[in-house]
Protein backbone atom coordinates (compact mmCIF):
# COMPACT_ATOMS: atom_id res chain seq x y z
CA UNK A 1 0.00 0.00 0.00
CA UNK A 2 1.15 3.40 -0.90
CA UNK A 3 0.26 7.13 -0.84
CA UNK A 4 -0.27 8.87 -4.35
CA UNK A 5 -0.43 12.90 -5.03
CA UNK A 6 -3.66 13.34 -6.84
CA UNK A 7 -2.07 16.62 -8.45
CA UNK A 8 1.17 18.03 -9.31
CA UNK A 9 0.28 21.33 -7.35
CA UNK A 10 2.16 20.27 -3.20
CA UNK A 11 -0.38 19.73 -0.66
CA UNK A 12 -1.04 18.36 2.40
CA UNK A 13 -4.35 16.90 2.10
CA UNK A 14 -4.62 15.92 -1.33
CA UNK A 15 -3.59 12.24 -1.11
CA UNK A 16 -5.54 8.77 -1.95
CA UNK A 17 -4.59 5.54 -0.43
CA UNK A 18 -3.86 3.26 -3.21
CA UNK A 19 -5.33 -0.32 -3.49
CA UNK A 20 -2.85 -3.41 -2.84
CA UNK A 21 -1.45 -4.98 -6.04
CA UNK A 22 -3.60 -7.30 -7.28
CA UNK A 23 -7.08 -5.84 -6.36
CA UNK A 24 -9.58 -7.07 -4.01
CA UNK A 25 -8.31 -10.74 -4.68
CA UNK A 26 -5.57 -10.34 -2.64
CA UNK A 27 -5.58 -11.94 0.82
CA UNK A 28 -6.60 -9.37 3.34
CA UNK A 29 -4.88 -10.73 6.48
CA UNK A 30 -2.15 -12.90 6.98
CA UNK A 31 -2.23 -16.47 8.78
CA UNK A 32 -4.64 -19.70 8.47
CA UNK A 33 -8.21 -18.23 7.71
CA UNK A 34 -10.80 -21.19 7.98
CA UNK A 35 -14.59 -20.46 6.50
CA UNK A 36 -17.21 -20.61 8.54
CA UNK A 37 -18.91 -24.59 8.21
CA UNK A 38 -21.59 -25.77 9.11
CA UNK A 39 -20.81 -29.41 10.99
CA UNK A 40 -24.42 -30.23 11.52
CA UNK A 41 -24.88 -30.32 7.38
CA UNK A 42 -21.50 -32.08 6.84
CA UNK A 43 -22.52 -34.90 10.26
CA UNK A 44 -25.55 -35.24 8.20
CA UNK A 45 -24.18 -36.17 4.36
CA UNK A 46 -22.32 -39.38 6.40
CA UNK A 47 -25.20 -40.35 8.19
CA UNK A 48 -26.32 -43.90 7.15
CA UNK A 49 -29.38 -44.23 9.56
CA UNK A 50 -32.18 -42.04 9.25
CA UNK A 51 -33.33 -39.55 11.76
CA UNK A 52 -36.61 -40.47 13.70
CA UNK A 53 -39.73 -39.12 13.15
CA UNK A 54 -40.21 -36.08 14.74
CA UNK A 55 -42.49 -36.33 17.93
CA UNK A 56 -46.23 -35.36 18.28
CA UNK A 57 -46.33 -32.31 20.13
CA UNK A 58 -47.42 -32.51 24.16
CA UNK A 59 -50.66 -31.04 25.43
CA UNK A 60 -50.08 -27.97 27.29
CA UNK A 61 -51.50 -29.51 30.57
CA UNK A 62 -48.82 -32.27 30.35
CA UNK A 63 -46.54 -32.83 33.32
CA UNK A 64 -42.76 -31.33 33.43
CA UNK A 65 -40.85 -34.31 35.04
CA UNK A 66 -42.58 -36.38 31.92
CA UNK A 67 -40.39 -34.33 29.27
CA UNK A 68 -36.92 -34.83 31.17
CA UNK A 69 -37.74 -38.46 31.13
CA UNK A 70 -38.41 -38.93 27.50
CA UNK A 71 -35.89 -36.06 26.46
CA UNK A 72 -32.84 -38.41 25.50
CA UNK A 73 -34.40 -40.74 22.65
CA UNK A 74 -31.36 -39.51 20.29
CA UNK A 75 -30.60 -43.12 18.70
CA UNK A 76 -26.90 -42.56 18.77
CA UNK A 77 -27.42 -42.36 22.56
CA UNK A 78 -28.59 -46.09 22.85
CA UNK A 79 -26.82 -47.74 20.12
CA UNK A 80 -23.89 -49.69 21.75
CA UNK A 81 -22.06 -49.72 18.30
CA UNK A 82 -21.12 -46.38 16.88
CA UNK A 83 -23.00 -47.49 13.33
CA UNK A 84 -25.59 -44.26 13.39
CA UNK A 85 -22.67 -42.26 10.30
CA UNK A 86 -20.03 -43.50 7.49
CA UNK A 87 -17.13 -42.35 6.28
CA UNK A 88 -15.97 -44.80 2.74
CA UNK A 89 -12.27 -44.55 1.47
CA UNK A 90 -11.01 -46.21 -1.73
CA UNK A 91 -7.88 -46.97 -1.07
CA UNK A 92 -7.34 -50.37 -2.85
CA UNK A 93 -8.17 -51.73 -6.15
CA UNK A 94 -8.67 -55.32 -4.61
CA UNK A 95 -9.39 -57.08 -1.08
CA UNK A 96 -8.96 -55.17 2.19
CA UNK A 97 -6.82 -58.11 3.98
CA UNK A 98 -6.39 -56.25 7.08
CA UNK A 99 -6.83 -52.74 9.15
CA UNK A 100 -4.78 -52.10 12.22
CA UNK A 101 -4.83 -48.83 14.04
CA UNK A 102 -2.06 -47.60 16.66
CA UNK A 103 -3.28 -47.87 20.11
CA UNK A 104 -3.73 -43.96 20.50
CA UNK A 105 -5.48 -44.08 17.05
CA UNK A 106 -4.31 -41.03 15.67
CA UNK A 107 -2.71 -43.58 12.33
CA UNK A 108 -4.15 -46.58 10.39
CA UNK A 109 -2.85 -49.35 8.27
CA UNK A 110 -4.52 -51.33 5.03
CA UNK A 111 -3.41 -53.70 3.69
CA UNK A 112 -4.74 -55.61 0.22
CA UNK A 113 -4.48 -58.57 -2.22
CA UNK A 114 -3.54 -55.45 -4.94
CA UNK A 115 0.29 -56.23 -3.08
CA UNK A 116 0.15 -52.85 -1.16
CA UNK A 117 -0.03 -51.69 2.26
CA UNK A 118 -1.16 -48.01 3.19
CA UNK A 119 -0.68 -46.08 5.97
CA UNK A 120 -3.03 -43.19 6.79
CA UNK A 121 -3.39 -40.37 9.54
CA UNK A 122 -6.14 -38.87 10.49
CA UNK A 123 -5.14 -35.10 11.38
CA UNK A 124 -4.15 -35.05 8.09
CA UNK A 125 -7.16 -35.99 6.04
CA UNK A 126 -10.52 -33.96 4.85
CA UNK A 127 -13.49 -34.82 2.89
CA UNK A 128 -11.34 -33.88 0.16
CA UNK A 129 -8.40 -35.78 0.56
CA UNK A 130 -8.67 -38.93 1.63
CA UNK A 131 -5.41 -40.63 0.68
CA UNK A 132 -3.10 -42.22 2.80
CA UNK A 133 0.73 -40.62 3.07
CA UNK A 134 2.69 -43.35 2.12
CA UNK A 135 1.77 -46.54 -0.02
CA UNK A 136 4.60 -50.07 0.22
CA UNK A 137 4.61 -52.65 -1.66
CA UNK A 138 6.87 -55.49 0.89
CA UNK A 139 7.22 -58.00 -1.50
CA UNK A 140 7.13 -57.32 -5.34
CA UNK A 141 4.17 -59.38 -6.89
CA UNK A 142 2.96 -60.93 -3.41
CA UNK A 143 -0.17 -59.84 -1.91
CA UNK A 144 -0.13 -58.75 1.70
CA UNK A 145 -2.04 -60.81 4.62
CA UNK A 146 -1.56 -58.46 6.99
CA UNK A 147 -0.17 -55.25 8.51
CA UNK A 148 -0.35 -54.96 12.85
CA UNK A 149 0.68 -52.21 15.18
CA UNK A 150 2.90 -53.20 17.95
CA UNK A 151 1.39 -53.26 21.48
CA UNK A 152 3.22 -49.93 21.57
CA UNK A 153 2.50 -48.54 18.51
CA UNK A 154 6.33 -47.94 17.28
CA UNK A 155 6.26 -51.24 14.61
CA UNK A 156 4.43 -52.67 12.22
CA UNK A 157 4.25 -56.20 11.49
CA UNK A 158 3.70 -57.03 7.58
CA UNK A 159 2.91 -60.38 6.52
CA UNK A 160 2.89 -60.86 2.94
CA UNK A 161 2.67 -63.92 0.65
CA UNK A 162 6.23 -64.78 0.80
CA UNK A 163 8.85 -66.76 3.70
CA UNK A 164 9.91 -63.72 4.78
CA UNK A 165 8.01 -61.57 7.25
CA UNK A 166 9.37 -57.53 7.93
CA UNK A 167 9.06 -55.13 10.60
CA UNK A 168 8.62 -51.52 9.46
CA UNK A 169 8.50 -48.50 11.64
CA UNK A 170 5.13 -46.64 11.81
CA UNK A 171 6.56 -44.18 9.04
CA UNK A 172 6.76 -46.90 6.71
CA UNK A 173 10.39 -47.66 6.60
CA UNK A 174 11.48 -51.23 6.28
CA UNK A 175 13.17 -51.84 9.75
CA UNK A 176 14.11 -55.94 9.41
CA UNK A 177 13.35 -58.66 7.23
CA UNK A 178 13.73 -62.37 8.69
CA UNK A 179 15.85 -65.03 7.15
CA UNK A 180 14.98 -67.20 4.76
CA UNK A 181 15.05 -71.46 5.76
CA UNK A 182 16.65 -73.78 3.81
CA UNK A 183 14.48 -75.39 1.47
CA UNK A 184 16.02 -78.62 0.89
CA UNK A 185 15.87 -79.69 4.51
CA UNK A 186 13.19 -82.30 5.79
CA UNK A 187 13.56 -81.56 9.18
CA UNK A 188 12.04 -78.20 10.17
CA UNK A 189 13.74 -77.92 13.59
CA UNK A 190 17.09 -77.45 11.14
CA UNK A 191 16.22 -74.80 8.95
CA UNK A 192 16.34 -70.87 10.14
CA UNK A 193 13.51 -69.57 8.86
CA UNK A 194 10.23 -70.56 6.96
CA UNK A 195 10.62 -72.22 3.43
CA UNK A 196 7.09 -71.58 2.18
CA UNK A 197 4.58 -68.71 2.31
CA UNK A 198 3.69 -67.10 5.54
CA UNK A 199 -0.35 -66.52 6.33
CA UNK A 200 -0.42 -65.45 9.64
CA UNK A 201 1.73 -63.13 12.30
CA UNK A 202 1.30 -61.47 15.64
CA UNK A 203 2.89 -59.46 18.34
CA UNK A 204 3.36 -60.84 21.77
CA UNK A 205 1.15 -59.48 24.22
CA UNK A 206 3.64 -59.57 27.21
CA UNK A 207 7.01 -59.46 25.47
CA UNK A 208 8.32 -56.10 24.06
CA UNK A 209 9.81 -56.87 20.07
CA UNK A 210 8.66 -60.24 19.96
CA UNK A 211 6.31 -61.94 17.21
CA UNK A 212 5.12 -65.27 16.08
CA UNK A 213 4.78 -65.94 12.17
CA UNK A 214 2.70 -69.15 11.27
CA UNK A 215 3.69 -70.43 7.44
CA UNK A 216 2.23 -73.30 4.89
CA UNK A 217 5.40 -74.96 6.00
CA UNK A 218 3.73 -77.01 9.12
CA UNK A 219 5.28 -74.40 11.64
CA UNK A 220 4.87 -71.41 14.00
CA UNK A 221 8.14 -69.25 14.86
CA UNK A 222 8.81 -67.14 17.32
CA UNK A 223 11.16 -64.36 16.57
CA UNK A 224 13.05 -61.82 18.24
CA UNK A 225 13.05 -58.09 16.11
CA UNK A 226 16.95 -57.85 17.29
CA UNK A 227 17.71 -61.24 15.79
CA UNK A 228 17.18 -61.58 12.53
CA UNK A 229 19.34 -64.47 11.00
CA UNK A 230 17.68 -67.64 13.34
CA UNK A 231 13.87 -67.86 14.81
CA UNK A 232 14.42 -68.00 18.35
CA UNK A 233 11.45 -70.82 18.93
CA UNK A 234 9.46 -73.03 16.63
CA UNK A 235 6.45 -75.29 17.03
CA UNK A 236 6.15 -78.04 14.62
CA UNK A 237 2.54 -79.33 13.91
CA UNK A 238 2.34 -83.01 12.76
CA UNK A 239 -0.40 -83.18 10.61
CA UNK A 240 -2.23 -86.74 10.62
CA UNK A 241 -2.72 -86.59 6.92
CA UNK A 242 -0.25 -87.17 3.93
CA UNK A 243 3.40 -86.31 4.68
CA UNK A 244 2.64 -85.18 7.81
CA UNK A 245 2.19 -81.43 6.80
CA UNK A 246 -0.65 -79.17 6.64
CA UNK A 247 -0.41 -75.26 6.28
CA UNK A 248 -1.22 -73.32 8.29
CA UNK A 249 -4.25 -71.21 8.21
CA UNK A 250 -4.21 -68.21 11.30
CA UNK A 251 -2.53 -67.13 14.27
CA UNK A 252 -3.65 -65.71 17.73
CA UNK A 253 -1.38 -64.64 20.47
CA UNK A 254 -3.76 -63.95 23.85
CA UNK A 255 -3.57 -63.56 27.21
CA UNK A 256 -3.58 -66.50 29.53
CA UNK A 257 -4.17 -67.13 33.13
CA UNK A 258 -1.85 -64.66 35.69
CA UNK A 259 0.89 -63.66 33.33
CA UNK A 260 1.20 -66.50 31.10
CA UNK A 261 0.43 -66.10 27.43
CA UNK A 262 -1.43 -68.67 24.84
CA UNK A 263 -0.46 -69.08 21.13
CA UNK A 264 -3.17 -71.11 19.24
CA UNK A 265 -3.03 -71.82 15.62
CA UNK A 266 -5.19 -73.39 12.91
CA UNK A 267 -4.21 -76.02 10.19
CA UNK A 268 -5.72 -76.54 6.37
CA UNK A 269 -6.45 -80.49 7.82
CA UNK A 270 -8.61 -78.69 10.37
CA UNK A 271 -6.49 -78.84 13.54
CA UNK A 272 -6.33 -76.36 16.25
CA UNK A 273 -3.30 -76.50 18.18
CA UNK A 274 -2.72 -74.16 21.75
CA UNK A 275 0.99 -73.53 22.80
CA UNK A 276 1.51 -71.97 25.77
CA UNK A 277 3.65 -68.60 24.95
CA UNK A 278 6.44 -69.18 27.10
CA UNK A 279 6.83 -72.81 26.42
CA UNK A 280 8.05 -75.31 26.37
CA UNK A 281 7.02 -75.97 22.55
CA UNK A 282 7.68 -79.44 21.93
CA UNK A 283 4.07 -80.48 22.08
CA UNK A 284 0.92 -78.54 22.07
CA UNK A 285 -0.82 -77.94 25.14
CA UNK A 286 -4.25 -78.51 23.97
CA UNK A 287 -5.39 -79.73 20.55
CA UNK A 288 -8.50 -80.85 18.79
CA UNK A 289 -7.71 -82.47 15.77
CA UNK A 290 -10.94 -81.85 14.21
CA UNK A 291 -12.05 -78.20 14.74
CA UNK A 292 -12.82 -77.75 11.43
CA UNK A 293 -13.91 -79.20 8.33
CA UNK A 294 -10.73 -81.01 6.96
CA UNK A 295 -9.22 -79.28 3.61
CA UNK A 296 -10.80 -75.90 4.41
CA UNK A 297 -9.41 -72.99 5.11
CA UNK A 298 -9.48 -71.62 8.46
CA UNK A 299 -9.05 -67.95 8.19
CA UNK A 300 -10.71 -66.49 11.79
CA UNK A 301 -9.32 -66.76 14.91
CA UNK A 302 -9.32 -64.69 17.95
CA UNK A 303 -9.01 -64.64 22.16
CA UNK A 304 -11.12 -62.57 24.18
CA UNK A 305 -9.37 -59.79 25.98
CA UNK A 306 -9.51 -62.11 29.47
CA UNK A 307 -7.88 -65.28 27.39
CA UNK A 308 -11.07 -67.30 28.65
CA UNK A 309 -12.69 -67.87 24.96
CA UNK A 310 -11.38 -68.28 21.55
CA UNK A 311 -13.72 -67.62 18.64
CA UNK A 312 -12.45 -69.61 15.10
CA UNK A 313 -13.97 -69.08 11.61
CA UNK A 314 -13.76 -71.21 8.84
CA UNK A 315 -14.52 -71.47 4.88
CA UNK A 316 -16.57 -74.67 6.28
CA UNK A 317 -19.18 -71.75 6.89
CA UNK A 318 -19.39 -72.26 10.72
CA UNK A 319 -18.25 -70.01 13.69
CA UNK A 320 -17.37 -71.60 17.14
CA UNK A 321 -16.85 -70.67 20.33
CA UNK A 322 -13.91 -72.45 22.58
CA UNK A 323 -13.67 -72.17 26.64
CA UNK A 324 -9.97 -72.17 27.07
CA UNK A 325 -9.94 -74.01 30.17
CA UNK A 326 -12.05 -77.33 28.30
CA UNK A 327 -10.81 -77.34 24.75
CA UNK A 328 -12.10 -80.60 23.54
CA UNK A 329 -16.10 -79.36 22.61
CA UNK A 330 -16.99 -75.58 21.55
CA UNK A 331 -19.15 -74.19 23.82
CA UNK A 332 -21.03 -72.87 20.47
CA UNK A 333 -21.74 -73.41 16.81
CA UNK A 334 -22.74 -71.51 14.06
CA UNK A 335 -23.43 -73.23 10.89
CA UNK A 336 -24.12 -72.25 7.86
CA UNK A 337 -23.12 -68.98 7.96
CA UNK A 338 -22.41 -66.91 4.49
CA UNK A 339 -18.67 -66.60 4.80
CA UNK A 340 -16.92 -64.81 1.77
CA UNK A 341 -13.91 -66.87 -0.25
CA UNK A 342 -10.97 -64.99 1.23
CA UNK A 343 -8.49 -66.65 3.21
CA UNK A 344 -8.55 -63.53 5.64
CA UNK A 345 -11.99 -62.97 6.96
CA UNK A 346 -12.25 -62.12 10.07
CA UNK A 347 -14.14 -61.34 13.10
CA UNK A 348 -13.30 -59.27 16.76
CA UNK A 349 -14.66 -59.67 20.69
CA UNK A 350 -15.88 -56.39 22.06
CA UNK A 351 -14.65 -55.18 24.73
CA UNK A 352 -16.80 -56.67 27.48
CA UNK A 353 -16.51 -59.90 25.49
CA UNK A 354 -20.42 -60.34 25.63
CA UNK A 355 -20.77 -60.01 21.41
CA UNK A 356 -18.41 -60.81 18.34
CA UNK A 357 -18.50 -58.69 15.46
CA UNK A 358 -18.06 -60.20 11.93
CA UNK A 359 -19.24 -59.41 7.94
CA UNK A 360 -20.96 -61.61 5.50
CA UNK A 361 -21.28 -62.01 1.59
CA UNK A 362 -23.65 -59.77 1.09
CA UNK A 363 -21.82 -56.67 3.37
CA UNK A 364 -23.89 -57.23 6.77
CA UNK A 365 -22.01 -56.51 9.49
CA UNK A 366 -23.58 -58.96 12.29
CA UNK A 367 -23.54 -58.77 15.84
CA UNK A 368 -23.30 -61.90 17.66
CA UNK A 369 -24.38 -63.25 21.06
CA UNK A 370 -21.17 -64.74 22.90
CA UNK A 371 -23.56 -67.31 24.42
CA UNK A 372 -25.52 -68.70 21.41
CA UNK A 373 -23.63 -66.94 18.29
CA UNK A 374 -26.85 -66.16 16.74
CA UNK A 375 -27.47 -62.25 15.41
CA UNK A 376 -28.60 -60.21 17.47
CA UNK A 377 -28.08 -57.07 15.37
CA UNK A 378 -27.56 -56.61 11.19
CA UNK A 379 -26.46 -53.59 9.32
CA UNK A 380 -26.11 -53.30 5.60
CA UNK A 381 -22.14 -51.56 5.09
CA UNK A 382 -21.86 -52.32 2.13
CA UNK A 383 -22.52 -54.23 -1.52
CA UNK A 384 -19.41 -55.99 -1.24
CA UNK A 385 -18.28 -59.01 1.15
CA UNK A 386 -16.95 -57.37 4.33
CA UNK A 387 -13.69 -59.21 4.92
CA UNK A 388 -11.28 -57.41 7.48
CA UNK A 389 -12.94 -55.16 10.62
CA UNK A 390 -11.41 -53.89 14.00
CA UNK A 391 -12.89 -51.53 16.68
CA UNK A 392 -10.61 -48.84 18.48
CA UNK A 393 -12.15 -48.28 22.07
CA UNK A 394 -10.67 -44.88 22.57
CA UNK A 395 -12.24 -43.64 19.90
CA UNK A 396 -15.57 -45.73 19.53
CA UNK A 397 -15.25 -46.38 15.75
CA UNK A 398 -14.99 -49.57 13.67
CA UNK A 399 -13.18 -49.73 10.44
CA UNK A 400 -14.76 -52.11 8.20
CA UNK A 401 -12.67 -53.56 4.44
CA UNK A 402 -14.56 -54.95 1.81
CA UNK A 403 -14.14 -57.15 -1.06
CA UNK A 404 -13.95 -54.45 -3.48
CA UNK A 405 -11.21 -52.09 -1.65
CA UNK A 406 -13.52 -49.51 -0.35
CA UNK A 407 -12.55 -49.41 4.03
CA UNK A 408 -16.16 -47.88 5.84
CA UNK A 409 -15.42 -46.09 8.99
CA UNK A 410 -18.41 -46.74 11.15
CA UNK A 411 -18.94 -43.54 13.71
CA UNK A 412 -21.35 -41.55 15.93
CA UNK A 413 -20.93 -37.61 16.82
CA UNK A 414 -21.86 -38.19 19.59
CA UNK A 415 -20.16 -41.26 21.21
CA UNK A 416 -17.03 -41.45 19.01
CA UNK A 417 -13.66 -39.19 19.67
CA UNK A 418 -11.92 -37.98 17.19
CA UNK A 419 -10.67 -40.07 14.27
CA UNK A 420 -13.57 -40.07 11.60
CA UNK A 421 -14.50 -36.67 13.23
CA UNK A 422 -11.37 -35.45 12.75
CA UNK A 423 -11.82 -35.61 9.01
CA UNK A 424 -15.26 -34.28 8.74
CA UNK A 425 -14.57 -31.43 11.17
CA UNK A 426 -10.85 -30.86 8.91
CA UNK A 427 -11.05 -27.47 6.61
CA UNK A 428 -10.52 -28.48 2.78
CA UNK A 429 -8.07 -28.30 1.22
CA UNK A 430 -6.45 -25.18 -0.29
CA UNK A 431 -6.29 -25.98 -4.52
CA UNK A 432 -2.79 -25.06 -6.07
CA UNK A 433 -2.40 -25.08 -9.86
CA UNK A 434 0.05 -27.69 -9.68
CA UNK A 435 -2.65 -30.38 -8.30
CA UNK A 436 -4.28 -30.22 -11.66
CA UNK A 437 -2.74 -32.92 -13.54
CA UNK A 438 -4.09 -31.55 -16.46
CA UNK A 439 -1.92 -28.32 -16.67
CA UNK A 440 1.69 -28.82 -16.82
CA UNK A 441 3.85 -26.07 -14.65
CA UNK A 442 7.00 -26.72 -16.11
CA UNK A 443 9.22 -23.46 -16.51
CA UNK A 444 10.41 -24.13 -19.68
CA UNK A 445 6.95 -24.19 -20.77
CA UNK A 446 5.64 -20.87 -19.22
CA UNK A 447 6.98 -17.77 -21.76
CA UNK A 448 9.40 -15.09 -19.58
CA UNK A 449 7.14 -12.37 -20.63
CA UNK A 450 3.82 -14.40 -18.81
CA UNK A 451 3.05 -12.78 -15.42
CA UNK A 452 1.38 -14.65 -13.21
CA UNK A 453 -1.32 -12.49 -11.22
CA UNK A 454 -2.84 -13.96 -7.88
CA UNK A 455 -6.66 -14.39 -8.12
CA UNK A 456 -6.83 -13.78 -11.72
CA UNK A 457 -6.33 -17.16 -13.05
CA UNK A 458 -9.48 -17.89 -15.37
CA UNK A 459 -9.05 -21.31 -17.12
CA UNK A 460 -8.61 -19.32 -20.20
CA UNK A 461 -5.88 -17.48 -18.85
CA UNK A 462 -4.21 -20.65 -17.44
CA UNK A 463 -4.41 -22.10 -21.30
CA UNK A 464 -2.87 -19.27 -22.84
CA UNK A 465 0.19 -19.31 -20.11
CA UNK A 466 0.63 -22.68 -19.82
CA UNK A 467 1.95 -23.90 -23.14
CA UNK A 468 1.99 -27.38 -24.08
CA UNK A 469 6.11 -28.37 -24.93
CA UNK A 470 6.67 -29.00 -28.20
CA UNK A 471 7.29 -32.47 -29.61
CA UNK A 472 10.43 -33.08 -31.19
CA UNK A 473 10.72 -33.49 -35.31
CA UNK A 474 9.89 -36.68 -36.52
CA UNK A 475 12.72 -38.67 -37.77
CA UNK A 476 13.20 -41.47 -39.96
CA UNK A 477 14.77 -43.34 -36.99
CA UNK A 478 11.69 -42.83 -35.09
CA UNK A 479 9.52 -44.42 -37.73
CA UNK A 480 9.38 -48.37 -37.50
CA UNK A 481 10.60 -48.91 -40.96
CA UNK A 482 13.13 -45.95 -42.07
CA UNK A 483 12.84 -44.53 -45.35
CA UNK A 484 14.94 -46.19 -48.16
CA UNK A 485 16.33 -42.22 -49.51
CA UNK A 486 17.91 -41.44 -45.90
CA UNK A 487 19.38 -45.00 -45.70
CA UNK A 488 21.05 -44.37 -49.32
CA UNK A 489 22.39 -40.94 -48.74
CA UNK A 490 23.10 -41.25 -44.83
CA UNK A 491 24.95 -44.90 -44.70
CA UNK A 492 27.86 -45.47 -46.81
CA UNK A 493 27.98 -48.50 -49.33
CA UNK A 494 24.12 -49.10 -48.14
CA UNK A 495 23.21 -49.72 -51.91
CA UNK A 496 25.31 -53.17 -51.59
CA UNK A 497 23.01 -54.32 -49.43
CA UNK A 498 20.58 -55.05 -52.42
CA UNK A 499 23.46 -56.65 -54.92
CA UNK A 500 24.54 -60.22 -55.69
CA UNK A 501 27.86 -60.66 -54.41
CA UNK A 502 29.33 -62.81 -57.49
CA UNK A 503 27.97 -60.50 -60.21
CA UNK A 504 29.70 -57.30 -57.90
CA UNK A 505 32.95 -59.45 -58.58
CA UNK A 506 32.54 -60.15 -61.70
CA UNK A 507 32.14 -57.04 -63.27
CA UNK A 508 35.93 -56.37 -62.22
CA UNK A 509 37.46 -59.47 -63.85
CA UNK A 510 38.48 -58.22 -66.98
CA UNK A 511 40.31 -55.20 -65.24
CA UNK A 512 42.29 -57.51 -62.74
CA UNK A 513 43.17 -59.45 -65.57
CA UNK A 514 44.59 -56.79 -68.03
CA UNK A 515 46.23 -54.42 -65.40
CA UNK A 516 46.30 -56.90 -61.99
CA UNK A 517 47.24 -55.18 -59.03
CA UNK A 518 49.08 -57.53 -56.56
CA UNK A 519 50.18 -59.72 -59.19
CA UNK A 520 51.86 -57.51 -61.55
CA UNK A 521 55.50 -58.17 -60.52
CA UNK A 522 55.17 -61.62 -61.66
CA UNK A 523 53.30 -60.41 -65.13
CA UNK A 524 56.57 -61.13 -67.77
CA UNK A 525 58.09 -63.88 -65.52
CA UNK A 526 54.99 -65.81 -64.73
CA UNK A 527 54.79 -69.10 -66.65
CA UNK A 528 51.46 -70.44 -67.59
CA UNK A 529 48.88 -72.16 -65.99
CA UNK A 530 48.47 -75.77 -67.38
CA UNK A 531 45.31 -77.82 -65.95
CA UNK A 532 45.63 -81.32 -65.63
CA UNK A 533 43.40 -83.09 -67.99
CA UNK A 534 40.37 -84.83 -65.57
CA UNK A 535 39.48 -88.20 -67.04
CA UNK A 536 36.46 -89.70 -66.51
CA UNK A 537 36.65 -92.77 -64.26
CA UNK A 538 34.47 -95.67 -64.51
CA UNK A 539 32.29 -96.79 -61.51
CA UNK A 540 32.80 -99.58 -60.14
CA UNK A 541 29.98 -101.81 -58.52
CA UNK A 542 30.17 -102.24 -54.60
CA UNK A 543 30.90 -105.55 -53.50
CA UNK A 544 28.02 -107.29 -52.28
CA UNK A 545 28.29 -107.95 -48.91
CA UNK A 546 28.76 -111.16 -47.09
CA UNK A 547 25.92 -112.96 -45.38
CA UNK A 548 26.37 -113.92 -41.98
CA UNK A 549 25.60 -117.17 -40.88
Amino acid sequence: MSLRRLSDEPSDDEYEIEQPFGGPSMPTGFGRQDDVRNLDTLYAKQRRIPLPPPKAPKPADSDDDSDDDDSDDDPDDHDDFPISHSLELKPHSKAVTSISLDPSGTRFTTTSQDCNLKLFDFPSLSLDHLAGFRSIEPHESHHVHSATFSPNGSSLLVISASPQAKIYTRDGFEQVEFVKGDPYLRDMHNTKGHVAEISAGAWSPGEEGVVATAGWDSTVRIWDVTQKRQHRDIMVYKSRGKGGRSKMCALAWGPGEGNKTMIASTAEDGGLVVYAGNGPYTRPQMEVREAHQADTWTGGLVFSSDGRFLASRGQDQTIKLWDMRKLSKPLAVRTDFPTPHHSETSLIFTGNNTSLLTGDTTGNLHVLSAATLQSTETHSISDSPIISLTYHAKLNQLLLGTASGSVHILFSPTSSTKGAKTIVEAPLRKRHIDDDPTFNTDAAAISGDAILVPGQHTQKRKNELIRKPAMPAVTPWGKSQPDQEHIRKSIALASMRDEDPREALLKYADKAESDPMFTGVWKKNQPKTIYAEVEEEEEEEPEKKKRRW
